[in-house]
């Protein structure tokens, strides 16, 4: 094997004509790797990203190969998977407003110029989930929004359509498979690439804590800063530390750690209903 690219949260290897798809207990936090690591964090992404993909198969075809026939040292945190020329688009779909969602739109009253009502707060629901894509950045660079021409302008217009056909089928699907286990998925990242043949598929992760925004549902309320099931407290946390996400990013505490370890435990388990 030879690794080919190592991300801010996973490592790929190439293996003959496969990729193996390594996932770490690396965090981030506004486009910036953490010093300290979050323990089993990477299975957990593996495992929830492989039953979701299972969940959605009839939505759009995904990129796993296996999830067992992965070299020992890798076992239960790695996938083997098609190659794919991925898309240089990051798919975002959001159904209620949250993060740089809400700065966006109390500057603009839109989000990746998609307009939205006036009066919406911090956890409001939206009309109808969104499209708002970003850049695809390197490791220590920022994505930045989209709007859906620049898209059509990066990746021409019949794949740009195909894009937010896919993403935001891929959120409603999602909200309701979550929904239904008393969990809004307030919005969502996925990544989109070619096989060789041309097939667009998914790729990377799906639906799991560091991609997607899960609250529960019975303590929604927006206006005020959401219980989440996802990295959303450990970005609460690097904010309250005066950090200027530019420079080395702080130690995380073990209190926080373990926090955050609980809440992406609980992600699992809500989900599928299984214990971790």
């Amino acid at each position: 094997m030879e690794l080919v690219h190592s991300g801010k949260v996973r490592d790929v290897y190439a293996d003959g004509d496969d990729l193996i798809l390594v996932a770490s207990d690396r965090v981030s936090v506004y486009d910036v790797v953490l010093p300290t690591p979050i323990p089993d964090k990477g299975a957990i992404l593996t495992r929830l990203s492989l039953w979701w993909f299972e969940q959605l198969a009839d939505v759009v075809p995904n990129h796993v190969i296996s999830s067992t026939d992965v070299p020992a040292q890798f076992a239960g945190r790695a996938i083997r998977c098609r190659r794919l020329a991925m898309v240089p688009v990051e798919c975002v779909a959001r159904g209620y407003l949250a993060g740089s969602g809400v700065v966006e739109y109390r500057r603009s009253g839109s989000v990746c110029g998609v307009p939205l009502p006036a009066g919406l707060l911090d956890g409001s629901q939206v009309p109808e989930p969104i499209f708002t894509p970003t850049t695809k950045a390197a490791v220590g660079a920022h994505d930045e929004p989209m709007t859906y021409a620049e898209v059509q302008t990066s990746v021409g217009a019949d794949l740009a359509a195909e894009l937010r056909r896919i993403t935001l089928a891929v959120y409603r699907r999602g909200a309701e498979v979550a929904a239904g286990r008393g969990l809004v998925v307030a919005d969502t990242k996925i990544e989109l690439g070619h096989t060789p043949d041309g097939r667009l598929v998914l790729g990377d992760e799906l639906l799991t804590p560091d991609s997607s925004r899960f609250w529960p549902a019975d303590l929604w309320q927006p206006g005020k800063p959401q219980y989440s099931f996802d990295k959303q407290y450990l970005r609460d946390w690097a904010a309250g530390t005066g950090w200027d996400r530019h420079s080395p990013p702080p130690e995380v505490p073990a209190e926080v750690v373990a926090a955050t370890r609980a809440r992406y435990g609980e992600a699992w388990e809500r989900l599928t209903g299984r214990p971790w």
